[in-house]
């Protein structure tokens, strides 16, 4: 098992990966979530799918194990920023806007992480080691990309995950059902920069 961070500079260098994690998503948010989403050739993405974006993929042996996108919160392209702030902005349908305790933040430190997955093809027993993983290797993509803080929005269950590797998870605005109960928190990673 191994972590790769793609970006449309190097998604050259890992063969079938960028394709196959787009693949996963589309398995994971259409199959078996049935969200109505964006799909072409059994790929899932949206409009947050950008030159900007970086997509973080847990892997093996080419199959896409656990997955998700990095976004700067600074970014734009045309109407759209990043989620969280978008659906505040009622930009989006699917998303209630209020969402948030406060405004949506833009800062050059602040990064949105969002389509977090694990395939159901991950057997019980190897989720939590795919789910370290999966946070380890987004911690280090996002400090490597100047952030310190992480947003996202987020089952709500998974603050409690978040806290046992040792992330500073905090909410920052009410539980929502969003085909299932889902928060938007703050992840700070001001306490993992040593």
């Amino acid at each position: 098992m191994e972590a790769t961070t793609l970006s449309y500079t190097n998604l050259h260098n890992h063969g079938e990966l960028f394709a196959n994690f787009f693949r996963a998503r589309h398995e994971t948010f259409i199959g078996r979530k049935r969200w109505d989403l964006p799909q072409v050739d059994g790929m899932e993405f949206d409009q947050y799918d950008t030159a900007a974006s970086r997509w973080v993929a847990v892997h093996d042996r080419g199959q896409v194990l656990a997955g998700v996108r990095l976004l700067p919160t600074t970014h734009s392209c045309g109407i759209y920023s990043y989620m969280i702030r978008d659906a505040q902005r009622g930009l989006l349908g699917s998303i209630p806007s209020q969402l948030l305790w406060r405004e949506a933040p833009i800062g050059q430190h602040i990064w949105e992480c969002s389509r977090i997955f694990v395939s159901e093809a991950v057997p019980a027993r190897a989720r939590l080691g795919v789910q370290f993983q999966l946070i380890h290797e987004m911690v280090l993509s996002a400090r490597d990309l100047g952030a310190s803080m992480v947003l996202g929005l987020i089952p709500a269950n998974a603050p409690r995950l978040a806290r046992r590797v040792g992330l500073d998870c905090q909410p920052i605005g009410e539980v929502m059902q969003i085909g299932e109960p889902h928060v938007c928190v703050e992840i700070s990673l001001a306490t993992k920069m040593h």
